[in-house]
């Protein structure tokens, strides 16, 4: 089948179809040169999701693609990039010289990533189109150092195929079980990591797991052994995944560490207990307004961001903040206020006179769809419609962004 792909006659029909819509195609051929034609479907529409998430596999036209969904569940580029490099600080840097294994291949994203700074990396996947596939694409990328395993993660901790214990081992637990259902805990995730753990710490002192980020964070916590860190990770404003860093003698209280990855980056470490104990003081929105990032919200450090940065919390249910003084490094979104309005929705649409705003509400009666429908404000423009919940009141408040 891969060779097949890669032939001038399936690669001209790819181009000329590319911008065609995949389920018309379907319909349109039952096969492509006597090759189902979903296998065609395939190429098509993972080459226009690497576009924006796997830029460099994108540029290389030899690159084959599995189906929708496994490239769907794959790490991006950027975050696949971001686990190398803490990795990295936590092994040290004489990683060049460590082996990681990869218990959940798929379609060998990471394994890639990993092998350009592992000394080798071992990959195990049971799916052997999909191993074969993440064979290829590996050899075309020019990664030498990934050994193959056509089994399930369970079969390999058990027969130990590779010759010493490794330094990290790498998994990435499917989120879906039988008839495509989500699944939010460890324990229902296919392979079942807590389950797996016992095994694992007899090959390997160092796990790092990968979650979808619906997971309840002390809901994992609560299931893992030795987590020493965890990190939540956010690309360009949207929390993406779920990082559960092991060690098998870590028994003390784990680091959370919020992570935003944009043109400007930032990263926000805490201790649960700090911000159990932490203190803050509550005020009506002054004249800057601070959203953190959804890293942070995700993280559940709510007082402690208020405290570090000297700002008051508008109230204990809208994580919102607000201070007198610019604070540039702060990380998350920071808005000026400009104005007060009260909700009168013909009074809202010509305050914005070309008709559009950014609307944004935290514990406030209405959702932003409401308040379009009410109004018949747009999407977009220079400034935002902020409402919000504060301690005496509710404020709708308009405001630019200044970061």
């Amino acid at each position: 089948m891969i060779n097949f792909l890669l032939s001038a006659r399936a690669q001209s029909f790819i181009e000329e179809h590319y911008h065609d819509d995949p389920t018309q195609l379907l319909l349109k051929y039952k096969s492509v040169f006597d090759i189902p034609t979903s296998a065609i479907v395939d190429q098509i529409v993972g080459r226009k999701k690497a576009k924006d998430k796997l830029p460099s596999w994108y540029a290389e036209k030899k690159i084959i693609y599995p189906r929708g969904l496994h490239i769907e569940q794959a790490s991006s580029e950027r975050a696949a990039l971001n686990k190398v490099e803490l990795v990295k600080k936590e092994l040290g840097a004489d990683m060049h010289k460590k082996t990681l294994v990869d218990l959940t291949g798929g379609f060998g994203i990471d394994s890639f990533f990993f092998s350009r700074r592992f000394r080798e990396v071992n990959f195990v996947e049971p799916d052997t189109i999909l191993l074969e596939i993440a064979k290829h694409n590996h050899a075309v990328l020019g990664a030498s150092n990934i050994r193959y395993y056509n089994m399930t993660s369970e079969d390999f901790l058990r027969s130990s195929p590779i010759d010493d214990r490794c330094d990290l081992i790498y998994i990435d637990p499917s989120r879906r079980r039988k008839g495509d259902r989500k699944v939010f805990s460890f324990d229902q995730c296919e392979p079942d990591v807590v389950a797996l753990q016992p095994q694992i710490w007899r090959t390997c002192n160092n796990l790092l797991v990968k979650s979808s980020p619906l997971l309840d964070i002390q809901k994992g916590l609560n299931e893992l052994r030795g987590v020493k860190k965890i990190f939540i990770v956010s690309i360009h404003g949207e929390c993406k995944e779920l990082l559960f860093y092991c060690e098998k003698s870590f028994q003390s209280e784990p680091l959370l560490v919020a992570i935003n990855l944009n043109d400007e980056s930032s990263e926000f470490s805490f201790l649960a207990s700090e911000e159990r104990k932490a203190e803050i003081s509550y005020h009506d929105p002054l004249i800057y307004l601070y959203e953190p990032n959804s890293s942070l919200l995700k993280s559940g450090c709510f007082k402690l961001i208020g405290s570090r940065f000297k700002l008051f919390k508008l109230h204990p249910n809208t994580h919102l903040y607000t201070s007198e003084s610019f604070i540039k490094d702060f990380p998350g979104r920071i808005f000026q206020i400009t104005s007060y309005m009260k909700f009168d929705p013909k009074k809202i649409l010509t305050s914005f006179e070309e008709g559009k705003a950014n609307i944004l509400t935290r514990n406030y009666p209405l959702r932003v769809d409401e308040i379009r429908k009410q109004t018949g404000l747009k999407d977009g423009g220079p400034r935002f419609l902020i409402g919000c919940t504060g301690m005496s009141k509710k404020f709708l408040m308009v405001a630019f962004s200044v970061k």
